[in-house]
């Protein structure tokens, strides 16, 4: 097994039980004690994990999430800039998931020209788009408090009964090798079912998210365009090589 496969091996290991033991892991890729824990030590270097005696457990920082209100003061030009980019790709006629965050929010603004349907899961979305005089649909689900995103089953129902000719989603980080990921489970699969129901899929995330990784992935790299901003040139062209990447600069 590639030193990649058993890193994301371990991850996926901890995804699954929150904390795993060196046992777990020497059963799960049949790898020699010493060479786990050089890979232990590598992704705790990288913060994707902290060791603990005899094994390893999921940091805090990938279980974290932050609240809209303090979410929504964070790089607001970089945001506005980057959902300005995003509106370009979207065509008179469009009917468009708009996932719940920040920086999606600061596309609403920009559609307001546009002849396009809005499906959104955002309950922070509804006023902008009440305001801009949007055609919007909210799909049904949980209210989740953290994030007045709604989620669960009824939202992914709701979901499958549409067609987007775009869909423009919110992470909260967006790596190399783990790829696009969020802090819940259920919000993730709301994100990959929204996609999967999209022609064309984008991700909108602000410098800080690069290089992140939290607990749930949604999926790759190659399954979305990244639209970012105010990136290194080599962390642009390593992107590049995953998927189309565009950068914003401020």
């Amino acid at each position: 097994m590639l030193t990649t496969e058993r890193h994301q091996t371990i991850l996926n290991l901890l995804q699954d039980k929150q904390t795993i033991t060196l046992q777990d892991i020497i059963d799960k890729t049949n790898a020699s004690e010493s060479t786990i824990r050089r890979d232990l030590s590598t992704l705790e270097n990288n913060g994707e994990l902290a060791r603990i005696h005899g094994g390893a457990t999921l940091t805090e920082r990938k279980r974290k999430e932050y609240s809209i209100t303090e979410k929504s003061a964070k790089n607001i030009q970089e945001k506005r800039a980057i959902a300005k980019h995003a509106a370009s790709f979207v065509s008179d006629g469009d009917c468009i998931f708009l996932d719940a965050g920040t920086t999606t929010l600061q596309l609403i603004p920009f559609l307001k020209e546009k002849d396009v349907v809005v499906v959104t899961n955002g309950l922070t979305h509804l006023d902008a788009l009440i305001e801009n005089d949007i055609q919007t649909y909210l799909t049904g689900g949980l209210i989740k408090s953290k994030t007045s995103a709604l989620i669960g089953p009824q939202a992914i129902q709701s979901l499958k009964n549409y067609r987007f000719d775009k869909c423009f989603l919110g992470v909260n980080g967006y790596h190399i090798l783990y790829g696009y990921t969020t802090p819940d489970p259920d919000e993730a699969h709301v994100k990959y079912t929204a996609s999967t129901m999209a022609k064309k899929s984008y991700v909108l995330a602000d410098h800080a998210k690069y290089n992140q990784v939290s607990f749930a992935k949604i999926y790759d790299l190659s399954d979305a365009a990244l639209i970012t901003g105010n990136l290194q040139k080599n962390e642009i062209q390593h992107l590049a090589e995953r998927t189309d990447v565009t950068e914003v600069s401020t």
